[in-house]
């Protein structure tokens, strides 16, 4: 099993920039694929961006592409999510997110089996 945290969520005004971090427990990190995905008030939870667990590919959300990239660091067992030209429209609580074992990267939250706790940001005008 998986245990994530995520981190670096913040208040921001927009068109600026924050680095999110996700940190893994266990020794399987580098063998799932990682996501993240963002939920705003009264909104269904939303697909952002996702890596593979051989960090060949990565997939990324029309709304975010350009502006956000995903990375993952397998040694530290963390993945990033790199946001810059914030708009207020990515305000959200931002979720981590984890396949089980061997699993590929997909766009739909049922993909994913763990999960983090959010992190707020908030993109002011």
């Amino acid at each position: 099993q998986v245990q994530l945290v995520e981190s670096g969520g913040g208040l921001v005004q927009a068109g600026g920039s924050l680095r999110l971090s996700c940190a893994a427990s266990g020794r399987t990190f580098s063998t799932s694929a990682m996501a993240w995905f963002r939920q705003a008030p009264g909104k269904e939870r939303e697909f952002v961006a996702a890596v593979s667990r051989s960090d060949v590919s990565r997939y990324y959300a029309d709304s975010v592409k350009g502006r956000f990239t995903i990375s993952r660091d397998n040694a530290r067992n963390t993945v990033y999510l790199q946001m810059n030209s914030l708009k207020p429209e990515d305000t959200a609580v931002y979720y981590c997110a984890a396949t089980r074992p061997l699993r590929g990267a997909t766009m739909t939250s049922g993909g994913y089996d763990y999960w983090g706790q959010g992190t707020q940001v908030t993109v002011s005008s």
